[in-house]
């Protein structure tokens, strides 16, 4: 017998997307009713890159690092092309975002509540789920990272229709760091991302001078307390 649900969701993606891998840093039977953070890693990485995070987050999380569906190299993932990639479309970003929610919508019954945080293109994917499924999430973190603008792939600019930003009235809690002179995430892509969320979300915004592209140990230390204030104390 077919699972119907599933192969409903699993349609929205393409068929040649693997099956879901990911890195857990409790055993199931531990994961009961607790909350869920989810990590997406970045452009040319994979699952185990962001496990290191675990340890620094609130224990009361239990933590899950998502592999991204498409193969670069061994070990090397994406979540789609790169925006200056001629390959490059919001198909491919539906595509991605369609595949974690599939694999959220099977494990999220176990949790009080599911956060996202990403890396770099990791932070694309998190904004991107959060911009498709409005309610579905206690906060959003992103870390050097950036929004997708639809029109950069010739999508309307406005009223962008996979995207349901007008469900987004403020007060999704979010962090977002960054080092302003990062010399990986253009300058096109913060001013779109800023223009973002100031007007969907409820933002803490911090930089961090010299970081570059990267995360660093007083950033963490602000997303623990973040996740103690917004989603344990929330």
């Amino acid at each position: 017998m077919t699972d119907a649900p599933a192969d409903a969701r699993r349609a929205a993606f393409p068929a040649h997307y693997p099956e879901h891998v990911a890195l857990w840093n409790r055993p199931e039977e531990d994961r009961e009713g607790t909350p869920l953070l989810v990590l997406l890693h970045g452009y040319g990485s994979n699952e185990a890159d962001l496990m290191g995070l675990a340890s620094y987050v609130p224990a009361q999380f239990t933590v899950a690092s998502l592999r991204a569906p498409q193969e670069l190299a061994p070990g090397a993932y994406q979540w789609f092309p790169l925006m200056a990639a001629q390959d490059f479309t919001m198909d491919a970003v539906e595509a991605a975002t369609e595949y974690v929610l599939a694999w959220l919508d099977d494990v999220r019954g176990q949790h009080s509540s599911v956060t996202v945080l990403g890396f770099s293109m990791g932070m694309a994917m998190a904004t991107s789920l959060v911009r498709r499924r409005p309610h579905d999430f206690a906060a959003v973190v992103g870390l050097s990272g950036f929004a997708v603008d639809p029109s950069s792939a010739g999508a309307p600019a406005e009223d962008y229709g996979y995207f349901l930003d007008g469900d987004l009235d403020g007060t999704l809690p979010m962090f977002w760091g960054r080092d302003q002179t990062d010399p990986v995430i253009t300058q096109d892509k913060v001013e779109y991302t800023m223009g973002w969320v100031r007007s969907h979300v409820q933002l803490t915004k911090v930089t961090y001078p010299g970081i570059g592209h990267s995360v660093s140990a007083p950033e963490i230390a602000h997303v623990k307390e973040f996740l103690e204030l917004s989603v344990l104390k929330g």
